[in-house]
């Protein structure tokens, strides 16, 4: 006969962990970083201390702990290296790296295309050369402008000191935020937001001005607004030095969007390969509540916002907006069915705005500075700016911040140095990795939406990596479609059964011989995946494959018939 359980009482330190979390808001993900950090792994009973003080069911729990990267179940597995394979860092010699350094594992790109090969260990950033030695090295300020355009996000983030709540105050932080206040009138933010154009930064596209006012609308409540700072499509890393060097935009964007949304809490969701930006995120909100523009009462009027910080645990699919909100509330990070839609159905079944960080820092200078001026930033018809990431074979890698209609070709060749060694482009992914290749003739295309999708593809979260003419992107998009399928939560059978498909015909381990067969099979897993897939991920992958057939038929025939 088996012997019951014995279950002994919660260790006094576990009780205070819990406690310490768990009348706040969200509380889950920072219980499960107290014990992460304190122990340096999350323990069997680690485990069931936070079930019985948070009161889910163990097997619940466990599923949605191990469904994370970043969560170490072992001894000691918060400390051990993690090393960036993402597109750039394999580039950079990844894998050799991986099997020079004791105990360490490949992870997703980490959001540092610009200044590769990134390891993290414990809440540290540091950077590795081939032969496995590790340095400090701060992260990457933007260049400066290379054109004649105005800036946006990026005009005053080059100023020492700029983190500070007196640095950014210095350019006049926080008066567009304080004059509203003083106005009192939402409606007159939104008319003016969707009289500037702009539209979220993050991927989607969708108009601000018409979100935060069907927020404003909607019934029921407390309403919710959502930083996604949740950066994990490789080749994007523009919201890391947004918040690492204007952090107080982040917020002041944050504080507008309430305002002007009628919401009274809100959340920033930060990726966990950004450990370093996370003090500076709290050290920020800090300065802020202090000053009396976070909490109850601001500055003498009935406005009360609250904002929080919560840090994510490593999963590609939490960039997906509803994904993002099943993690804040504890949930295995599923993407949800939709309709409903977060705006009115969000953050526990609330009203919620959910805006990328870049839409967020564009919103003050867009107060102070007026719609058209926000409209006349960009070129021609287009409104506004975007940053772009760039990264791979080119002399300058960085973030830029480019006037919408910006050709690619001046970009590339003249802002950011054009490829080295003398060699040409070949291809550039866009959308980060989600928008596939852009080859050939289709490089002479302007950033904006309209020119992109005209080739299939799109701008997206505005990552782009340029491959040279020595690169196999046979073995790119096989790659590429590795990280999808890693990455697929597996709630949808087509993007989770898909993207291993795709993986296995590209690396050559499935699929029929002859060419004809083998690209129908394709097409036909592309129609399948694009229509029927839940969210984004899955939706997207197919267009890497796609754009490979477009582009390089004679190197994916030499790979079907060998």
């Amino acid at each position: 006969m088996q012997r019951p359980t014995v279950r002994l009482p919660m260790a006094a330190g576990d009780r205070d962990l819990i406690d310490r979390w768990r009348e706040h808001e969200a509380p889950l993900l920072p219980v499960l970083h107290a014990f992460h950090d304190r122990d340096g792994y999350l323990s069997e009973d680690a485990l069931r201390a936070v079930s019985e003080g948070l009161r889910i069911p163990l097997a619940d729990l466990y599923g949605t702990v191990t469904f994370y990267h970043h969560f170490a179940r072992d001894p000691g597995g918060r400390n051990r290296p993690r090393v960036c394979t993402g597109p750039i860092c394999r580039l950079r010699g990844a894998d050799a790296i991986v099997g020079s350094l004791e105990g360490a594992s490949g992870m997703p790109c980490s959001g540092r295309c610009d200044d590769p090969v990134p390891v993290l260990r414990g809440a540290e950033t540091l950077v590795a050369d081939e032969s496995g030695s590790l340095a400090s090295r701060p992260a990457p300020i933007p260049p400066p402008a290379a054109g004649d355009g105005e800036e946006c996000v990026f005009r005053h983030i080059r100023e020492p000191g700029r983190a500070s709540l007196e640095g950014y105050r210095a350019t006049g932080g926080y008066e567009a935020f304080e004059s509203l206040l003083r106005q009192g009138d939402p409606e007159a933010v939104l008319d003016l937001l969707d009289a500037s154009r702009l539209a979220g930064r993050g991927g989607a596209g969708f108009p601000t001005g018409r979100k935060w006012r069907a927020v404003r609308e909607a019934t029921g409540g407390p309403k919710t607004v959502v930083c996604n700072a949740d950066e994990g499509e490789p080749g994007c890393f523009k919201d890391r030095v947004l918040m690492d060097y204007d952090p107080h935009a982040v917020i002041e964007g944050m504080l507008i969007a309430a305002f002007a949304t009628g919401s009274t809490r809100g959340f920033i969701y930060l990726r966990y390969e950004y450990p370093e930006t996370e003090g500076v995120l709290a050290a920020a909100l800090a300065e802020a509540e202090e000053a009396g523009l976070i909490g109850d009462a601001i500055l003498g009027t009935d406005v009360s916002i609250r904002l929080y910080l919560r840090r994510g645990a490593g999963a590609y699919i939490c960039g997906e907006e509803t994904s993002l909100l099943n993690s804040l509330e504890g949930g295995h990070p599923f993407p949800r069915n939709r309709p409903p839609y977060p705006v009115t159905e969000g953050y526990r079944g609330t009203p919620t705005a959910v805006n990328n960080v870049e839409t967020l820092a564009s919103v003050p200078p867009i107060v102070r500075e007026g719609a058209a001026w926000y409209r006349g930033l960009g070129i021609g018809d287009l409104a506004g700016t975007k940053v772009i990431s760039l990264s791979g074979d080119v002399v300058r890698p960085g973030n830029y911040e480019v006037p919408m209609g910006l050709s690619l070709t001046t970009l590339i060749e003249e802002w950011a140095g054009g490829v080295p060694g003398g060699r040409r482009v070949r291809a550039v992914t866009m959308a980060g990795l989600s928008g596939g290749f852009l080859a050939g003739d289709d490089l002479d295309v302007t950033l904006d939406e309209p020119s992109i999708r005209s080739r299939g593809s799109f701008l997206g979260a505005g990552g782009i990596m340029v491959f040279d003419d020595s690169r196999d992107m046979l073995q790119v998009a096989r790659d590429a479609l590795e990280f999808f399928a890693h990455e697929s939560c597996g709630k949808c059978f087509p993007c989770r059964i898909g993207t291993r498909r795709l993986t296995e015909r590209l690396a050559g381990e499935a699929g029929p011989a002859d060419l004809t067969a083998w690209l129908d099979e394709l097409a036909d897993l592309h129609a399948t995946m694009k229509s029927t897939s839940a969210c984004g991920l899955g939706q997207a992958a197919p267009l890497v494959t796609e754009s490979l057939v477009r582009y390089f038929p004679e190197r994916i025939r030499a790979h079907v018939e060998g």
